[in-house]
């Protein structure tokens, strides 16, 4: 991270304005692909380290090599900030003998450096706490009970060191209904309310990926296309609906070849195996859970050889008996499909990720602070309004209920340490997610923990970061669902907007 960044996102005022506000006696937790704790960013001056601990959740532990899981915990390894001082001073070599914790991507040490480095993190005295999350391949995600105990652990080791925790959550993925219904957004939006914390999570890289379409069957039938790349060895459909409207799927591959799912006849809970050409179509029609009202149909497209047909399919609903009409696609994530997959008519609102999509975190977006423009691959949600009722000629007002994302920092071509040394310019909502993690950690020390305002976390940290945000050139309305209430201002935030 450069200083531009930092003046833009004012954080070179608020440490201006407050002198030595660093982020000292505030934990920031870094939940994602491991870190490289050699580097001097995390560091403090006398070369000791910064972290408090990490937990590898990848590792297995052994007891009889001293390798144990947190207090309460059943996997993974963790290791101290006594057994990290060790394995510095043994050097590179001999010290990931003692704790073999690595950051193959790179991206977890590119987060940290952002949000907590020593030399050009936002928080540069902050403790970290990392999380190494499982992620088995390219293109995945850490299964969802990972990080829902990664979350519980960071909250929770707050809570028993009586200090205030921004933790970061920099990836998400496309499963669900984006509605903040899923265990795991239920869940974040409790642990927000553990202890003094405040949960910032990235909107995601959805925003052109053609990922998403929505719309609305009415009396005609509606028809999705969908363009499928070579060599796609396999590709899921996700189709959200309200359980109370019913219609038909007709499913037409490349080569004309079409099959009708009626879904009206098939049991709920159970599946159906179609085949046209050589993909075979597994078809689920779900239930709604007891968490969420919505309906899932899924649809998954399996290869008879190495590859689907690539080609344009399409999906028409044809409607049987409808209430709303309402529907909407999704498609996994860009990273796990071939870039000329995807809706020939996407939608771009409503592709920020999950969990980012809990209602009580902190959602951020990323804008291009060059061009001090939108970032268009940024992740998009939504302006919920309700109406007050009033029936008065004025017609009542129509009155904000929720927005996503909260705000928007810097995330194009931001500056981050990598792994082994050295740094490198990065882009994405990633990287944009710990400028605000990296601020709230301000705000927490100048509220908690110097005592000016001992309630300034949760929802009143949140409402400090929307309060003090700035609105992006070129867009007219505030909130929107592309950059939500603005972009990120510290200063302006400590002082209350």
């Amino acid at each position: 991270m450069n200083d531009l960044e930092k003046t833009q996102s004012c954080i070179t005022q608020i440490t201006q304005q407050e002198p030595n506000l660093t982020g000292e006696n505030v934990i920031v937790a870094v939940l994602d692909s491991g870190i490289d704790y050699f580097l001097p960013e995390f560091r403090n001056a006398e070369g000791q380290t910064r972290i408090l601990a990490i937990w590898d959740q990848t590792q297995q532990p052994d007891e009889a090599r001293g390798k144990l899981s947190p207090p309460g915990y059943r996997e993974g390894v963790l290791y101290t900030r006594e057994m990290i001082n060790e394995a510095l001073a043994l050097g590179r070599e001999n010290g990931q003998k003692l704790v073999p914790v690595f950051d193959l991507s790179g991206h977890g040490t590119a987060v940290a450096g952002v949000a907590a480095g020593t030399s050009m993190g936002v928080a540069p005295k902050a403790d970290l706490l990392v999380v190494r999350l499982g992620q088995p391949q390219a293109g995945s995600f850490p299964r969802t009970t990972q990080l829902m105990r990664g979350v519980n652990y960071a909250v929770n080791l707050g809570v028993s060191l009586n200090r205030p925790v921004a933790v970061n959550i920099s990836f998400g993925n496309t499963y669900g209904d984006h509605q903040g219904n899923s265990l795991l957004e239920r869940y974040i939006d409790n642990a927000s309310e553990v202890g003094r914390s405040v949960i910032v999570i990235g909107s995601g890289n959805e925003g052109t990926s053609r990922g998403h379409t929505a719309g609305i069957v009415q009396r005609e039938s509606r028809m999705v296309e969908l363009a499928v790349g070579d060599y796609e060895t396999g590709l899921s459909i996700q189709l959200w609906k309200f359980y109370q409207d019913v219609f038909e799927l007709r499913l037409i591959s490349p080569g004309g070849e079409q099959t009708t799912l009626e879904l009206s006849r098939i049991r709920e809970a159970q599946a159906q195996r179609r085949t046209l050409e050589q993909t075979q179509l597994l078809c689920y029609l779900g239930k709604p859970l007891p968490y969420n009202v919505q309906q899932e149909i899924f649809i998954d497209m399996i290869p008879s050889g190495s590859y689907i047909n690539s080609g344009v399919w399409r999906i028409e609903l044809v409607p049987v008996s409808l209430v709303t009409g309402e529907y909407r696609f999704y498609l996994p994530g860009y990273a796990a499909r071939t870039a000329a997959t995807g809706f020939f008519l996407p939608t771009p609102d409503m592709t920020i990720t999950i969990p980012s999509t809990a209602r009580r975190a902190v959602t951020v977006g990323a804008y291009d602070r060059a061009r001090r423009s939108y970032a268009d691959f940024s992740g998009r949600g939504y302006v919920y309004y309700y109406h007050d009722g009033r029936t008065d000629t004025a017609g009542g007002q129509q009155i904000i209920a929720e927005v996503k994302p909260d705000l928007t920092a810097p995330g194009v071509d931001i500056t981050v340490p990598v792994p082994n040394g050295g740094y490198e310019q990065v882009s994405g909502t990633s990287f944009a997610t710990p400028f605000v993690t990296g601020a709230a950690a301000l705000l927490m020390e100048w509220g908690i923990v110097r005592g000016n305002d001992r309630f300034l976390y949760g929802e009143r940290l949140k409402a400090n970061l929307i309060r003090g945000a700035r609105p992006l050139s070129g867009i007219s309305d505030r909130p929107d669902s592309r950059t939500g209430w603005g972009t990120l201002c510290a200063e302006r935030a400590l002082a209350g907007g």
